[in-house]
């Protein structure tokens, strides 16, 4: 099954949950945002380095799930990558605060913890 070109967050967790390996959530966000929070498993790839790092790294053929600072974002970087040759790409509607809304578990970057 092709994922959905929109994606809701209970999606997106209930793969997560169920354990499901063949998919990639990347974070398009700037970098000092994404470390201040973001969904677990989540890759950093800043919009301006986005094409290439996922060139770089990740199959053509992976499911993606993508999240930006707001929906604008969000759907801007899933072009960029469609038009890069990645088929299978999926906005993840609400981005974070809909993850959160959910109860989506969220980890910080290790250096921002404080016990």
């Amino acid at each position: 099954m092709p994922i959905e070109p929109q994606s809701d967050a209970h999606v997106l967790k209930s793969r997560l949950e169920w354990g499901e390996p063949a998919f990639t959530i990347l974070d398009v966000r700037d970098r000092s945002t994404y470390n201040d929070g973001h969904i677990m498993g989540a890759m950093a790839m800043p919009i301006e380095d986005l094409v290439d790092r996922a060139s770089s790294s990740l199959e053509k053929s992976r499911d993606i799930y993508v999240y930006g600072a707001g929906d604008e974002q969000t759907s801007q970087a899933v072009n960029l990558l469609r038009s890069a040759g990645f088929e299978h790409v999926s906005e993840l509607k609400g981005g974070l605060a809909a993850w959160k809304a959910i109860g989506g578990p969220t980890e910080l970057e290790h250096h921002h913890h404080h016990h």
